[in-house]
């Protein structure tokens, strides 16, 4: 072993399950606000719920699930988006000891099946009549399955009314008899390399994270004396938006639901609720980012938001260094520019995020260290964390006053973190899973003595930071045996307003090549600037071929000759879930997104026309003459 971090402390954590926390919260603080709601059919207002309101729905909603025969050790799977019913239901589900099995509402039938089948549910909870009928189709496969309710439907309502003679006393013995390690929830990796495995997560597990995480770093999730607010939108059939529950309920946060994921509607809660803390995955950091730029340069201010843009990560980048102890801070004339821009424009900025939130999080992939500065210099600092499916979530976080940005922070309290000689994470902990459902060979191949293999590549640098390099099945290795971490030059082509989605290739090729799609509303903001230019000998193509050459050269010079990229293909459509591309949880399917490229990428290379030594930029712009861009 290479690299080895040591716990600090250890967190104790309450004995009990995760719904025990509902019931000690009515109980301490009975008026508190934990959960906000949309009134029905209200697109606006969000009407709050307390504590012991919460309570009193949970209980009311187990007894119903006790009359319908959910016993302990029951699977139930969630097969809905972010919404306020998921999280009643869950705790009602953890109170009678049964365990969650999440799905993403977006899964094909195929997936339905296999999860359902594989965790032996016995029932479903659906959103809508397209679900059910989804359901419906591979019911012959599932004997164990015996109900199917429908949120859309009133399911709740009629649970709860069929629960109404169940005695209080049985919900209150059956939550009683929940151990800590008993399991919470059988939840599903992404399958970016097969099929997805279940992750049985205990109580204990899911809570170790959550409270550590509390204790350490609660108080700047809202300025003091405020009550902090979350507004959860990412998916809770991930275990990050599990987790961001977890805090929420254990923490009395008060936090709000949206389902709907588009930009419009995220954007409209953000400024109704108003949260005071965010959380988001890259992709939402670096839309908002391009958002932002898009909106100035329509307005006329785009040279004016890059000048602020680079303030304020000259300003981060300064304030860095002094919390490090490598430098002074701010100088003057920075700091009067940066107060300028503030009263301009990064006060505006922060209006999109509803106007409160002065600190966030990042999960499901590393943020990339020029985004974070520039998020830090407009007053929102991101905190960027590590974690997967199988340690429960966050296992490292950015110690509180020694802020590093480009790392993913330090190991949490309880959490010891090893980086192997092949450069692979490993790490054991309270948080760690239970093992695979249904599959000892795998559990053992990623459990031994005691650590877990992430499959993740990082290195620890002389502090005890963390920094994610990429996932040791994505190396790419050329012809010239030249090893390559595809995430870094990824992320930088994403940088980039007009690249959306960027894959790296060049396994067994002669060199490194990139499949790249584009983001639809600035490409169509690009082509608006373009015609205003009139410029009859700019042609749309051409200058799109060697806008898009300047964002491969820029990501270029972050990495070695040897690692470059040295031919491209900007594809015509996304990758995405309807194609089969991208896995609920946002993750890019490499494998398959290779195989259904491959004769894309044959051309590519077939394409590429060596010729004598030029600079980065002409050397891109040489490698595929014949390439059609709108492809």
């Amino acid at each position: 072993m290479r690299d080895f971090a040591l716990a600090p402390r250890t967190i104790s954590h309450s004995s009990g399950g995760l719904a025990d926390s509902v019931f000690e919260r009515a109980e301490l603080d009975p008026t508190l606000p934990v959960l906000a709601r949309r009134p029905e059919g209200s697109s606006g207002g969000w009407q709050e719920v307390t504590a012991v309101e919460l309570r009193d729905e949970v209980v009311d909603l187990a007894k119903g699930l006790v009359a319908s025969g959910i016993s302990p050790g029951h699977r139930v799977a969630i097969m809905a988006r972010t919404r306020y019913e998921w999280t009643v239901l869950s705790y009602a589900l953890w109170t009678v000891g049964a365990e969650v099995v999440p799905i993403y509402p977006t899964s094909s039938r195929e997936q339905v099946e296999w999860i359902l089948r594989d965790t032996g549910c016995v029932a479903v909870v659906v959103e809508d009549e397209q679900a059910v009928m989804t359901v419906g189709s591979v019911c012959a496969s599932l004997p164990r399955l015996r109900h199917v309710w429908q949120l859309d439907a009133d399911a709740l309502e009629a649970l709860t009314e069929r629960g109404r003679m169940i005695p209080l006393a049985t919900v209150e013995s059956l939550r009683r008899i929940v151990l800590p390690d008993s399991t919470a929830v059988v939840t599903y990796t992404s399958g970016t390399a097969g099929r997805p495995l279940g992750c049985a997560l205990s109580h204990r597990g899911l809570a170790s994270p959550v409270d550590t995480l509390l204790e350490g770093w609660r108080q700047i999730t809202a300025p003091a004396g405020q009550q902090p607010s979350v507004l959860a939108f990412l998916p809770f059939s991930h275990v990050y938006g599990l987790m961001i529950q977890g805090v929420c309920i254990r923490g009395g946060l008060l936090m709000a639901h949206e389902p709907d994921l588009s930009e419009e509607a995220l954007a409209a809660s953000l400024r109704s609720f108003r949260p005071t803390y965010f959380y988001a995955v890259p992709s939402v950091f670096e839309k908002i980012y391009k958002n932002f730029l898009r909106a100035s340069q329509q307005a006329g201010r785009g040279a004016l938001f890059e000048r602020a843009a680079d303030t304020a990560r000259d300003f981060a980048l300064a304030c860095e260094r002094q919390r490090l102890g490598e430098g002074p801070g701010p100088g003057f004339d920075l700091r009067l520019q940066h107060a300028l821009y503030e009263r301009t424009v990064y006060r505006r900025l922060r209006a999109a995020l509803g106007g409160r939130a002065r600190r966030a999080t990042s999960g499901g992939s590393t943020l990339n260290r020029e985004l974070s500065l520039f998020y830090e210099g407009i007053g929102v600092y991101v905190h960027d964390g590590y974690g997967l499916t199988e340690t429960c979530g966050g296992i490292t976080m950015q110690p509180l006053g020694r802020e590093k940005s480009g790392t993913v922070g330090r190991p949490l309290p309880g959490v010891d973190l090893r980086v192997a000689d092949d450069g692979e994470i490993l790490v054991r902990g309270p948080s760690v899973f239970q093992g695979y459902v249904n599959d000892e060979a795998a559990t053992r191949a990623a459990l031994y003595g005691g650590w877990l293999a992430t499959g993740d590549l990082g290195r620890l640098d002389a502090d005890g930071y963390l920094t994610i390099t990429g996932r040791k099945k994505d190396i790419i290795v050329t012809t010239s045996g030249k090893s390559v971490a595809p995430a870094a030059l990824e992320h930088r082509l994403r940088m980039h307003p007009l690249i959306h989605q960027a894959v790296v290739v060049g396994d067994n090729r002669p060199c490194v090549g990139a499949l790249l799609t584009l983001d639809p509303v600035f490409l169509a903001h690009w082509r608006g600037v373009l015609v205003a230019q009139q410029d009859p000998s700019a042609r749309e193509e051409n200058a799109l071929r060697e806008e898009i050459a300047r964002a491969v050269a820029a990501a270029n010079s972050t990495v070695s000759r040897s690692e470059s990229i040295r031919v491209f293909r900007v594809l015509s459509e996304p990758f995405d879930q309807a194609n089969g591309l991208l896995t609920p949880s946002m993750k890019l399917r490499r494998d398959e997104i290779v195989r259904r490229y491959a004769l894309e990428i044959d051309a590519m290379y077939q394409a590429r026309s060596p010729g004598a030594r030029r600079t980065p930029a002409e050397d891109v712009l040489s490698w595929d003459d014949s390439d059609n861009v709108f492809r």
